[in-house]
């Protein structure tokens, strides 16, 4: 798991705006014809709409797209009751979470007040706001009084997510492990240990889905919840057996499914062993779990394990849940999360793991690392399809159990809007982040000498992203390091001047000598060009020695790109090499190219850069739609070189490579507009598909573009990625900022595992 310190999570929260939230207004704001529209006296007339017809407030307001997220702080994570006040970091969390997986605005709402009826009254009280409430950390039984009546006396949607979120996720993961080890969900005999919120929860929807409630034994902290005990609350009762079992070890006898919801390291191996045949043990305890995944896999080879933890197999993570369910109900207008919604999204969930995973995932992982199976009952947190899946399955349990006030008429529309709702907003960065640290790579950090590359590269490694290696002054590194407070003990620094590996230089300089010696680099040339950090870490990673590097460049890369292609080459089938900026907005993720290398195009280089840049878009797991820009717009002008070029290149693009969807010459804002370029030109050949690629004409168009929509704040920019070199060489700006280092480093490494599991097939 990522390495966090007190003072990383404090500067976290308090560097910038303090929290992790803000408001962001959707409606102009610029004149003062704007501010009269958004106030008085323009907002008069929905007020007025609203009290003819208040279902109008889901028109005319943001109330279905708001989630209350309320707490009281009696049940705040592991640190138990906190209060109010101290929990307000973690309802902020979980109103990031709602925006960034679903696109959900969320309020976190702090109540300091302990009498569950009081609760109920005053988030009552607070329903005009909201389309629905999550609650939050509130502790038990009290909670299950709460979401009683608030579900009860409340016409939106009301939940708990510490209660139904772990049970819905892990139901899914239950109904997938079972049909993995051919177990019959009515006859298996089932152990819970934990007695709080979640832990009922659990064990209801498992009876919901199939368990019998007669093979379940539930244990708390004074061992089995047994009928004759006199110290028993309603929900404990609810769940007492008459068996004549008195500790957890003798009721993990003949057990089938172990669910832990309590604390570490109380279930032993000699327990595992004691259960029935093909056994699934879900240690749910956090951060630590009942029994160590290690010791429980140790313990006998036909088990399936799942924990709370991302670094093991099977993950069960409520983020996996929450977000969509909310999205599902609040797009349908649900009036509660019932029963049936829970199910669908069980079925919807255990049903994704059962599907390919997107290309760039089964690339790194390998598809029997990666496919439905005892190490993969359950989508992974980061999977896109998350969304598009939970969320109408949801949506659809509404309507047919009838708590929808707006039902959808349109699936597909619905869907595509899911798609397009919340644009990409880093989860794709997200994503490769997750695929590069399952198997870190060694990275050369070729000019670790300066401090944002070697803020990056600490903060990778820490994280356990990637394994740096650190090229430069060993002396100069570590002062620098101490200078800005990071702890690099552990690291590799190779000082390419004295290596401490003493034939390392000459052997490089033979080979580059070898390779080069039709071009007139002699051996004692070679040798003072190890001296160079790039040309030494590009070495290291043609021989195998490292896996990608991360070139620092001063100004522009050309000649480190020449560099590249003499050292490393470029890949079969083609005689260029370029490199993409990803742009991710709120308006989805685009993909520009050729941003960095190639200074003047030709049709030729047009036709590669379009060839690699649809196969890398692919590579992230998007399908390319290309447009090839330029200054006019299909043959509108055939007088100038640039566009005939152009022109030139997608007619030879559609007659060799008619695999890939791509038309022009355009101007941007027919690429960017699909409606505008299908009506103008209805005989392009990608009519109807929404552009997502763009193909500059030359390196100062396609720089300049990404470099001013980045400094506009238009979005987030991940690049440039180099498509075409035979092995991950990439290329940075010394004085890029530490965040655009990481993320280039990080796409880097995940191209290295690609390359590697490509070789050993």
């Amino acid at each position: 798991m990522a390495s966090v310190t007190k003072q990383m999570a404090l500067d976290y929260h308090e560097e910038g705006k303090p929290g992790k939230i803000e408001i962001t207004p959707t409606k102009p704001y610029a004149s003062q014809r704007d501010l009269s529209l958004a106030y008085s006296p323009g907002v008069a007339y929905p007020c007025v709409e609203i009290e003819h017809n208040p279902s109008d407030v889901y028109k005319y307001t943001n109330k279905g797209n708001l989630v209350g997220v309320v707490s009281n702080g009696t049940a705040v994570l592991g640190l138990g009751d906190i209060g109010a006040l101290a929990g307000k970091p973690v309802m902020e969390g979980k109103a990031l979470l709602f925006k960034i997986f679903a696109g959900l605005d969320a309020f976190d709402i702090e109540i300091n007040e302990d009498d569950p009826d009081k609760m109920v009254e005053i988030v009552k009280a607070l329903t005009p706001t909201f389309g629905g409430i999550n609650l939050e950390d509130i502790k038990a039984p009290q909670c299950f009084k709460i979401e009683q009546r608030l579900k009860a006396e409340c016409d939106i949607p009301v939940m708990h997510d510490d209660q139904h979120g772990t049970a819905i996720i892990s139901s899914a993961g239950l109904l997938n492990a079972l049909e993995i080890q051919k177990k019959d969900i009515s006859k298996i005999r089932l152990v819970v240990n934990g007695a709080g919120a979640a832990a009922v929860s659990c064990t209801r929807l498992y009876v919901a889905i199939g368990v019998d409630p007669r093979n379940v034994v539930m244990c708390d902290s004074k061992g089995v919840i047994r009928a004759d005990r006199t110290d028993l609350n309603e929900q404990k009762r609810e769940f007492a057996t008459d068996r004549d079992i008195h500790t957890l070890a003798e009721a993990m006898v003949d057990a089938d499914v172990f669910l832990g919801l309590s604390v570490a390291d109380v279930v032993t191996p000699a327990m595992i062993q004691s259960m029935a045949p093909r056994p699934i043990v879900f240690a749910l305890a956090n951060p630590d779990p009942e029994i160590s995944y290690e010791a429980a896999v140790a313990s006998r080879p036909d088990i399936i394990v799942a924990t709370g933890r991302s670094d093991y197999p099977n993950q069960i993570n409520n983020v996996i849940g929450f977000p969509y369910i909310f999205r599902g109900a609040l797009d349908s207008g649900a009036t509660a999360i019932n029963e049936a919604m829970k199910i669908a999204a069980v079925y919807a969930i255990a049903g994704l793991a059962k599907e390919p995973v997107p290309s760039v995932v089964d690339e790194a992982y390998g598809k029997s690392n990666l496919a439905f199976g005892p190490d993969y009952i359950l989508p992974k947190a980061l999977d896109p399809r998350l969304l598009v899946t939970v969320a109408p399955a949801v949506a659809r349990a509404a309507q047919t159990s009838g708590v929808a006030k707006r039902p959808i008429t349109d699936w597909k529309a619905y869907e595509q809007h899911l798609h397009t709702i919340m644009g990409d907003d880093g989860k794709m960065m997200r994503r490769i982040t997750d695929l590069a640290k399952a198997n870190p790579q060694r990275v050369v950090f070729a000019e670790a000498n300066t401090d944002n590359m070697l803020r990056a590269a600490n903060s990778l490694y820490h994280d356990g992203i990637l394994k740096p290696v650190l090229l430069g002054n060993e002396e100069m590194i570590a002062k620098r390091a101490k200078s800005l407070g990071l702890d690099i003990e552990g690291m590799e620094i190779i000082n390419p001047r004295h290596d401490r590996e003493a034939d390392r230089r000459a052997r490089y300089a033979r080979l580059l000598s070898t390779a080069r010696e039709r071009k007139g680099v002699t051996y004692g040339e070679a040798l003072e060009m190890m001296n160079d950090r790039n040309i030494f870490g590009m070495m290291m990673v043609q021989t195998g020695e490292a896996n990608a590097i991360v070139a620092g460049a001063y100004s522009a890369g050309t000649e480190l790109a020449h560099l590249a292609v003499e050292i490393v080459g470029i890949q079969d089938g083609y005689s260029h090499f370029a490199t993409m900026n990803i742009l991710n907005t709120r308006q989805g993720t685009y993909f520009m190219a050729d941003t960095a290398i190639n200074p003047v195009s030709d049709t030729e280089s047009l036709i590669d850069i379009a060839r690699l840049t649809s196969k890398a878009v692919r590579f992230f797991a998007a399908e390319p739609v290309l447009a090839m820009l330029s200054y006019s717009n299909f043959g509108s002008n055939r007088q100038d070189v640039e566009p005939c070029m152009v022109a030139k290149a997608v007619k030879e693009l559609h007659e060799h490579y008619p695999d890939i969807a791509v038309d022009g010459e355009m101007q941007l804002n027919y690429a960017l507009d699909t409606e505008l370029r299908d009506q103008t030109y209805p005989f392009n050949t990608i009519k109807g598909k929404k552009v997502n690629t763009l193909i500059f004409p030359n390196l100062t168009s396609a720089n300049t573009t990404s470099r001013m929509m980045l400094s506009m704040g238009v979005g987030s920019m991940v690049g440039p990625i180099q498509m075409g070199l035979k092995k991950p060489v990439y290329f940075s700006h010394v004085n890029s900022s530490v965040r655009d280092i990481t993320s280039l480093a990080t796409v880097a490494a995940l191209e290295a595992i690609v390359t590697s599991s490509k070789k050993q097939e």
